[in-house]
C-alpha cells in the first residue's frame, strides 16, 4: 500500500477516516457496533502499542539503556500487520490462507497466553487481558482483513496530529458511545462526556491522588480524570505519578472489560489497574492488574447501574440488605473512600427519595452520618437519552469523614433535554458560579440535617423556588374551550372522511 501523506489534523477528519473503517467492518461481517468495536480495538491497541514501544526504544537508547519490547518478531504490529512487515509478506507469499491463519491460529493465541509467561511485566498482562473475550477475528475476508490493517497503520503520530495521540483517544470513545447508543446494542450504560466533565471539575483530583470507578465501564471517568490530572503536570515524577499509580477500576462484562483496558491505554495510561469481575459480589475473574492497589482511595468518580437486582451472594457483603443494585454500589462507595476523600456519583431519583424500604433508608442515613453530602444537582429527565436510558438523575457529591450537616441543591430538572440538544457544560455556567459560596438563586437552596431526618432521609430535590403556574380559568371557561376544540376536530375528521382518508 502506498504511503499516505494526508494528515488527519481534525476531529472530524478523523471520525470520517475511523468511520471508513467501521465500514469496512461492516460489510465483512462485523455488522452492528457491538461487533466492530471490539474487533477495531484490539487492533488499534496494538497498532498504538507499537508505536508508542519503538518511540519508548528509540529514547532508551538516546541514554543509552537498555529496552525489552512486550512483544517479539513476529508479534509486533510492525512484523505482520505493516504493509512492509517482514512475517506480512512471508504469509502474502504462502498459501492462500495462511495469513488468516496465522491471525486465528498463532497471533491471537500467543497474545491471549503472554500473561502466563514467566515474569510476565503489567504491560504484557494488560496486552492477554484485551485479548480475554477474543476467539479469532470477525472480519469475512482476508482481502478485507488487509484493508482495515493498511487503514489503521496510517493512524500514527506523524499523520494524526501532534497532541500525543488524545484526538485519536476521543474518535475512540464515539464510537464507545455509538455501541451503547442502544439498549439493544450493547446493553451498557455511558455516561455523557460533559456531565462526566462536569463531576471531574466538581470534585478536582490532584497528582498524587487515586482515582477510582468502581462499575467503570469503557473508562470515561478515568480517561477524563487523566485529561483533567495532566495539565497540573510539573515534574516528570508527576507524569509516571499519573500513568502508572494512579487510576483504579472494576468492571463485570467480559466485553466491556478489554475496552476500557485499550481505552485508557489509547489516553496514555500505561498501567491501568482494571480489577475484572463482579464489584458487589467480589467474584474475580482476574485481578492481576489491581493486585497493588490501595484498600481505600482519595477520589471516586462513578455512575453505578441502576435497576439491577443482586442476589444474596452480593447481599452478604454489605451491612444493609437489598436486591437494589445502586444501593449496594453507593454503601460500596462510602467504605471505599479514605477519610478526607471525596466522591461524585451518578444517582437514580428512586434512592434519594424512597423511604419504604428499610435499607435504602440505612444507607442514606450512613451517608449523611458518615459523610458531608455538600451538593446534589438535581438533572432534567432525559440526560442519558442519547445513551439509551431514561432515567431520572441526580449528581451527589460527598466528602468522606465529616457528618452533613445541611445539603445545598442545584435544580437543572426543568431543562428540556433532547438528542439533538444535549445537556452541555453550558448549562452550568450558573452552578459554577455559586458553587464555591453555596449561594441561594431561583434554582438553588439550602436543606438543613433537622429537615432531613424530618423526613426519614427523603433527599429527593424538591426546589422550594419554583414558580407554579395555575390554571385561573373558571369551570364554564374550561367548559367551552373544550366544546369549540371538539367541533373543531369534527370539521377536521368530516373534510378528512370526504377526501377518502
Amino acid at each position: 500500500m502506498a504511503k499516505n501523506n494526508r494528515k488527519l489534523t481534525t476531529p472530524q477528519s478523523l471520525n470520517a477516516y475511523i468511520k471508513s473503517i467501521c465500514n469496512i467492518m461492516r460489510r465483512s461481517g462485523r455488522a452492528g457496533a457491538l461487533q466492530y468495536v471490539p474487533e477495531l480495538t484490539w487492533m488499534l491497541f496494538l497498532r498504538i502499542l507499537d508505536e508508542r514501544e519503538k518511540r519508548e526504544q528509540e529514547q532508551a537508547k538516546a541514554l543509552g539503556v537498555g529496552f525489552t519490547p512486550s512483544l517479539k518478531y513476529p508479534y509486533r504490529w510492525q512484523d505482520w500487520a505493516a504493509p512492509e512487515g517482514k512475517k506480512r509478506k512471508e504469509l502474502r507469499e504462502g498459501a492462500s490462507d495462511e495469513f488468516m491463519s496465522f491471525i486465528n491460529g498463532e497471533l491471537i493465541p500467543y497474545l491471549k497466553n503472554l500473561k502466563n509467561k514467566p515474569g510476565a511485566v503489567s504491560r504484557q498482562k494488560v496486552i492477554s487481558e484485551v485479548f480475554s473475550s477474543v476467539e479469532r477475528t470477525g472480519i469475512d475476508a482476508e482481502r478485507n482483513l488487509l484493508d482495515i490493517l493498511d487503514k489503521i497503520n496510517e493512524l500514527s503520530v506523524e499523520n494524526v496530529d501532534g497532541t500525543h495521540m488524545f484526538t485519536l483517544s476521543q474518535a475512540y470513545e464515539g464510537l464507545l458511545l455509538n455501541m451503547g447508543a442502544k439498549n439493544s446494542d450493547g446493553g451498557q450504560f455511558f455516561t455523557p462526556r460533559e456531565i462526566i466533565r462536569v463531576m471531574i471539575k466538581v470534585i478536582n483530583p490532584e497528582i498524587g491522588e487515586t482515582v477510582y470507578d468502581p462499575g467503570c465501564g469503557t473508562g470515561g471517568f478515568l480517561a477524563q480524570s487523566y485529561i483533567h490530572m495532566r495539565e497540573k503536570v510539573k515534574t516528570a515524577d508527576d507524569i509516571e505519578t499519573l500513568k502508572t499509580r494512579t487510576f483504579y477500576g472494576r468492571e463485570k462484562e467480559n466485553l466491556v472489560y478489554p475496552i476500557v483496558l485499550a481505552n485508557l491505554v489509547l489516553h496514555e495510561i500505561d498501567e491501568p489497574h482494571i480489577w475484572h469481575g463482579n464489584t458487589l459480589t467480589g467474584f474475580e475473574v482476574y485481578g492481576e492488574l489491581f493486585q497493588d492497589a490501595p484498600a481505600l482511595f482519595d477520589v471516586i468518580l462513578t455512575n453505578p447501574p441502576f435497576g439491577g437486582k443482586e442476589g444474596k451472594d452480593a447481599q452478604t457483603h454489605f451491612a444493609y440488605k437489598t436486591r437494589a443494585t445502586q444501593v449496594l454500589f453507593l454503601q460500596h462507595v462510602i467504605d471505599s473512600l479514605k477519610d478526607g476523600g471525596r466522591c461524585g456519583i451518578v444517582m437514580d431519583e428512586g434512592v434519594l427519595f424512597r423511604i419504604n424500604e428499610k435499607a435504602f433508608v440505612q444507607t442514606k442515613r450512613k451517608l449523611l452520618n458518615e459523610c458531608n453530602l455538600w451538593c446534589i444537582v438535581s438533572l432534567p429527565p432525559k440526560v442519558f437519552v442519547n445513551a439509551g436510558a431514561a432515567s431520572k438523575t441526580n449528581l451527589l457529591f460527598f466528602t468522606k469523614g465529616e457528618p452533613t450537616k445541611e445539603i445545598w441543591y442545584y435544580d437543572l430538572s426543568d431543562i428540556n433535554v433532547t438528542k439533538k440538544q444535549p445537556l452541555t457544560l453550558r448549562h452550568f455556567e450558573e452552578f459554577f458560579k455559586l458553587l464555591p459560596k453555596r449561594s441561594d438563586s431561583g434554582r438553588s437552596w439550602k436543606v438543613s440535617i433537622d429537615e432531613i431526618q424530618k423526613k426519614n432521609y427523603d433527599i429527593k430535590a424538591v426546589n422550594p423556588n419554583r414558580k407554579v403556574v395555575q390554571d385561573t380559568r373558571t369551570p364554564a371557561e374550561l367548559i367551552s374551550t373544550i366544546e369549540s376544540q371538539t367541533k373543531e376536530i369534527s370539521k377536521t375528521l368530516e373534510r378528512l372522511k370526504n377526501k377518502g382518508i
